[in-house]
């Protein structure tokens, strides 16, 4: 006679540890477990009023064994393919059961988080859409959640599945990695969740995950099951990117916001797709080779304009879902425009539900109070000397370059990054190692993210913005730089704008001040910024930095914008500057369209048109943009008239483009002349670097952009003579308040 099985016990003790989400391994309990005489299983469903596990044809009661987990023996020798129904005083519902699968996550993987190398780490963590095929050929679908939480004594997932009641599912501790994982049946697409974190402290913490594709619209702040079903469009371009040079190519940079580029009528946020639809085109019309998104990450307030971020790999969901996003650098790729996010790996917001104090310590946060805590933005800063926080942001670097298909990635906040001492008195701060006040961590990732970027992603780009004299910013890791494609000129901004808004008739004692970018200029990769800081806090619009009446104003602004375009570097514009924005920026409205009802201000957005043509149809202006032999200055020193003259060549040297057969570059010359004077220069005479025609492809005074119309009638004839050391000369005309451009005619 075949006696009935029973139950595998367990201690009381263990059973109030899967209670109270303190079990690290809580698969040993629940689910199902054989041994000798039959297979008991174990369901947590704290509110059930009755339990039954489905098998093969049969149906087993269970009994309510301990506080919410229910208990039954299956009277067969091995495991078999269950199911449990549940009901809670009404009709059941039957489900599968979470425990009764092996982790998603391999030793490998493991491995490669224990020791912060895991490039790819948001493949494993955070929420993952997972299909399984049966010996039945059943698929089972479902979602894995993994998270790392080294110091949490308890891990459970509190979600739309379970009624937002962590209890019935405990997560379990994978080895020494500090990650929890639970595979949920059931479970997919649009689904919310949150991680409930127990510390030792013994304080449960609600958080949300730190992997999140996807979020709830913020205020709201639920981490969202999010699977991709994307598909992208834009082969030509990616395949193109792996084989270029950024720092000898074309580069103009459009800054948006994207909440406040523009809105609907009523003040509606524009989505991704309406974005697509409306920025797509009119980049492309205007000519910008790039759009730098400010931040695109999650983050709980507006107002930060996405610098304070809570959800380093979700998208906003402010204007939709991962694949609206991926749609629009989709989009922009397809019309031949590159892509560059704002990246903010210095520091992050202390909300509770985010990043903050994770799992009950300074997990993400360095935990030394010297250097944890940013005093300016009431923020904490990351532990660049923890491995597996440089892999968190090593890899969210990666996963938007490859995940987004991101063309690069600027780097906000670097100078915070790498000065201990930064926003600090003497005795706030602690020297490192050999006494001083560089990060030496902060550094040590910057050129880990660095290297493998570049490594990983050909093509890509990676830009500092970093506002000291930092020796070696963009100078590559092998010998011994930070290894980032460009750096943001801020020296060069700060003093050009300083420069600009002196009245014209003073501007000859701050000659200077335009002049002496030139003396650093190829010390670094440079892209010259007029970015969104420039245009908030009491700044002024770009427009209204610059003095005199209204016609002045505007004539100053499209002189400066000729000036930027033909110094060396890169640009980068920010929205609204480009149609003479009247009024200071501020996120919460769209740019003032309605100028672009008035000539004066068509003529601005005319001008940046043809400057980014004309630009992208001269080689000299961004060819080897990095060699000091492709600059050469006419005359600097013209303060008395407050000229600046010089030549931008497409070869390696003085003269280069002259002769085709000595150089590698072959392109005309490009003669910058500006003058930020309130009067015309007759009869100026201009050196030039060779006889014949010269045609004046450029003037910021032309009336089409609504200027007085001084100019050179289309070209000038330069004869031999030699003239502020160049050999030809020509007696030209030079606009008030303009910049000129001349291009030797073949």
């Amino acid at each position: 006679m075949t006696s009935t099985p029973t139950v595998k016990p367990v201690p009381v003790e263990e059973l109030d540890q899967v209670v109270r989400g303190e079990h690290g391994h809580p698969h040993a309990v629940l689910g199902a477990h054989p041994h000798e005489g039959g297979v008991t299983v174990r369901v947590l469903k704290p509110l059930a009023s009755r339990v039954v596990v489905l098998h093969d044809g049969a149906e087993t009661e269970l009994r309510h064994e301990h506080e919410g987990i229910w208990v039954g023996v299956l009277a067969v020798t091995e495991v078999p393919d269950y199911r449990v129904s549940v009901a809670y005083g009404g009709e059941a519902t039957v489900i599968d059961d979470p425990y009764r699968f092996l982790p998603t996550l391999g030793e490998v993987d493991l491995h490669l988080i224990n020791e912060g190398r895991h490039e790819q780490l948001w493949d494993v963590l955070g929420a993952h859409v997972h299909r399984y095929e049966t010996p039945l050929g059943e698929t089972i679908s479902g979602t894995s959640f993994a998270v790392w939480a080294p110091s949490a004594r308890g891990v459970r997932i509190k979600a739309s599945f379970n009624s937002w009641d962590g209890r019935e599912h405990p997560m379990r501790q994978l080895g020494t990695s500090g990650v929890w994982e639970l595979f949920v049946p059931g479970v997919g697409n649009g689904t919310g969740y949150k991680f409930l974190i127990l510390g030792t402290d013994g304080q449960w913490r609600e958080k949300a995950d730190p992997m999140a594709f996807h979020t709830e619209v913020p205020p709201a702040t639920s981490s969202v099951v999010f699977e991709s079903s994307y598909s992208w469009g834009d082969d030509e371009w990616m395949t193109s990117r792996a084989g270029r040079q950024p720092v000898n190519e074309a580069m103009s940079v459009y800054e948006v916001h994207l909440g406040s580029w523009k809105k609907h009528h009523g003040g509606g946020l524009y989505s991704y797709a309406d974005l697509a639809d409306h920025l797509v085109p009119y980049v492309t019309d205007l000519g910008f080779t790039h759009v730098e998104f400010m931040p695109v990450m999650e983050h709980p307030f507006g107002g930060s304009w996405g610098y304070q971020v809570t959800s380093y790999f979700a998208p906003t969901a402010r204007f939709g879902d991962p694949d609206g996003f991926r749609y629009l650098v989709d989009r922009l790729h397809q019309a031949g425009i590159g892509v560059i996010v704002d990246w903010v790996p210095a520091h992050f917001p202390k909300d509770e539900f985010a990043l903050s104090r994770f799992d009950g310590t300074p997990l993400y946060e360095d935990p030394n109070p010297s250097r944890g805590e940013h005093p300016d933005w009431g923020t904490y800063v990351f532990n660049f000397g923890r491995r597996e926080v440089r892999n968190f942001l090593v890899a969210n670097a990666l996963y938007w370059l490859e995940e987004f298909h991101i063309d690069g990635l600027r780097v906000d906040a670097v100078a915070s990054m790498l000065y201990l001492d930064y926003s600090r008195e003497p005795g706030e701060w602690t020297p490192n190692v050999h006494g001083g006040r560089e990060n030496l961590e902060a550094v040590q990732f910057l050129q880990e993210m660095n290297g493998t970027v570049y490594k990983r992603v050909p093509g890509a780009i990676t830009i500092a913005e970093e506002s000291t004299s930092w020796e070696g910013v963009t100078r590559p890791t092998s010998e011994g730089g930070l290894g980032f494609g460009f750096k943001w000129n801020m020296g060069w901004m700060h003093d050009s704008l300083g420069y600009m808004q002196h009245e014209p008739v003073h501007r000859s004692y701050h000659h200077g001040e335009m002049t002496f970018s030139l003396v650093y200029a190829w010390s670094e990769n440079y892209v010259l910024p007029i970015s969104h800081d420039e245009v908030v806090h009491g700044k002024g619009s770009l427009l209204r930095k610059m003095p005199g009446d209204r016609w002045q104003q505007l004539a100053n602004l499209r002189a400066y914008l000729g000036f930027m375009w033909a110094h060396p570097g890169k640009q980068l514009l920010f929205m609204g500057a480009e149609m003479g924005q009247e009024s200071e920026w501020a996120e919460a409205r769209e740019l003032d369209w309605w100028l672009l009802d008035h000539p004066e201000h068509r003529g601005v957005q005319s001008l940046v048109r043809d400057l980014n043509r004309v630009y992208a149809g001269t080689p000299a202006a961004w060819t080897r943009d990095n060699d000091p032999g492709t600059f050469q200055w006419i005359d600097a020193n013209d303060a008395g008239r407050n000229v600046f003259s010089f030549i931008r060549r497409g070869g390696t040297g003085p003269g280069a483009t002259s002769d085709p057969a000595t150089s590698d570059l072959a392109t005309p010359d490009l003669v910058c002349v500006a003058n930020f004077a309130a009067v015309p220069h007759e009869g100026y005479r201009l050196g030039l670097p060779q006889a014949g025609v010269w045609d004046e492809v450029l003037n910021t005074d032309a009336e089409s952009y609504t200027g007085s119309g001084v100019g050179n009638m289309g070209a000038v004839t330069a004869v031999e003579g030699d003239w502020s050391g160049q050999p030809a000369h020509a007696d030209i005309v030079v606009p008030p308040l303009a910049t000129v451009w001349f291009r030797r005619r073949d």
